[in-house]
């Protein structure tokens, strides 16, 4: 029998709220999430336009005049979707993003058609449906809800369904509405992918927000030469020097900190943990270097949050099986800390290679933003909606070591928070990969959960 959980956010009355959403609302947004799901909205491939035409739709039938519905982008195939749920406007509107464009996925690499949505063994089986169009599914489906419900927050809701975040470039939907529409999304704060509900062992321990994301950067490593017949070997070869270079960079790393958001996940995670790192956890928020030395190296996701990261991914070089290389090069790929300049990524690089002769150039940046401040009142309201879901599982906030459309967000000055409350297995991430999934259990919950949660931080009084 699904447990039932009651909690209170002053001054409201006490209200109960089950794990699971009711019955014609589950029905909605499982209803809305197939239909996303089974539309074939690949970056490369795809089209997002068909799945914000088939949610306006839906909008529509609930009640939402077109005033309140914008449809557009860059390009008539990667359209986004701006809805308003309007309210008092005693405070600012918050903006809940999700984006509906997905990897592409081959039906020869999966177990099963990745663009039909398969009910299996408890999950919910097909392209996005973990990244990410469960929580493009449940902010419609709730949105109607309180459409349905009559409910006048205090703050205007908007949802933004948008397209290309996998691969970014000239069609983004966030770029595109900052700079086309910015008055649509503007927001006190945004609510975003990127922090999940963590699993061990089928045992929920942590609701994760995300406050933080590394940002992205290539750069390619050159080295040229004249190169000649491979009769005549000779010590200056393009090749070599290039091996040397790669061989520094690969004994190198960044320096070991922390910041607001790390500090907070580390000092988290040693409360839950119950490993023999949790002494070296304890020590993180303190700056005990040897401690997070130990630490970085047990685990390379935890390595990834303590420091700036650079790895060669991709090699080419000669020209011929006869002749010395006049050209040899590798792309290497950085995830850089939010305080971590581009300059000083370079300057780092350019002297732990220590050859004028190997160029270093950068071939892909993608923005930096700052990290968004943990928010009291946004923290606190998701610990009490969580305890009382789920008593014993604490808000951890994290840095993602990947990339989200937040950071843009950032940049322009809306704070933005990786919150979802979908749970998982810690070790069963599936995210661009093979037969993604999503726990049947874990969407409704969740469902509940971003339900609660927008609610309470929509009333005056509830969330300060």
């Amino acid at each position: 029998m699904l447990r039932t959980v009651l909690f209170c956010l002053a001054p409201l009355a006490c209200f109960g709220a089950s794990t699971m959403p009711p019955e014609g609302d589950q029905q909605l947004a499982h209803d809305i999430y197939k239909e996303m799901v089974e539309i074939r909205s690949g970056f490369t491939t795809g089209a997002t336009t068909p799945v914000v035409e088939a949610v306006a739709r839906r909008l529509r039938a609930a009640g939402f005049p077109d005033s309140d519905i914008f449809i557009g982008g860059a390009i008539p195939t990667k359209s986004n979707l701006v809805v308003r749920l309007h309210g008092t406007g005693r405070l600012k509107p918050i903006l809940l993003l999700a984006h509906t464009d997905v990897v592409e996925a081959r039906r020869e690499d999966w177990s099963m058609d990745p663009f039909a949505f398969t009910e299996k063994d408890g999950y919910f089986y097909g392209r996005g449906t973990a990244d990410d169009k469960a929580q493009a599914a449940v902010w419609t489906a709730n949105l109607i809800r309180y459409k349905r419900e009559g409910f006048k927050p205090d703050r205007d809701i908007i949802v933004a369904l948008t397209a290309d975040e996998e691969g970014g470039g000239p069609s983004n939907g966030v770029a595109w509405l900052i700079k086309n529409h910015r008055e649509s999304i503007d927001a006190e704060f945004c609510l975003n992918e990127g922090g999940r509900g963590q699993m061990v062992n089928g045992q929920r321990v942590s609701n994760d927000i995300q406050a933080a994301e590394k940002w992205y950067l290539d750069v390619r490593l050159e080295v040229h030469n004249k190169g000649g017949h491979s009769s005549l070997p000779v010590p200056d070869n393009a090749i070599y020097r290039l091996a040397n270079a790669l061989v520094r960079l690969s004994q190198f790393a960044f320096p070991l900190k922390t910041d607001e958001t790390t500090r907070a996940y580390f000092a988290g995670m040693a409360k839950i943990d119950t490993t023999a790192a949790r002494a070296d956890l304890a020590k993180v928020e303190a700056g005990d270097l040897p401690a997070m030395g130990r630490i970085a190296e047990a685990s390379p996701a935890w390595n990834s949050m303590l420091r700036t990261t650079c790895v060669a991914t991709m090699l080419e070089g000669g020209h011929a099986t006869n002749a010395l290389p006049q050209l040899a090069a590798a792309n290497v790929n950085c995830r850089v800390l939010p305080d971590d300049s581009l300059q000083y990524v370079l300057d780092t690089l350019k002297k732990t290679i220590g050859d004028d002769q190997v160029v270093v150039s950068i071939t892909n940046q993608e923005e930096n933003s700052p990290s968004s401040p943990l928010r009291p009142d946004l923290v606190r309201t998701m610990s009490v909606v969580t305890g009382a879901m789920w008593p014993g599982v604490i808000v951890l906030p994290t840095l993602s070591t990947g990339a989200t459309d937040g950071r843009m967000l950032r940049a322009v000055g809306i704070p933005t928070y990786g919150v979802q409350g979908f749970f998982n297995e810690r070790d069963d991430n599936r995210i661009h990969g093979r037969d993604e999934r999503m726990l049947a259990r874990s969407f409704y919950e969740g469902q509940t959960f971003l339900y609660e949660l927008v609610k309470a931080l929509s009333v005056t009084g509830q969330n300060r």
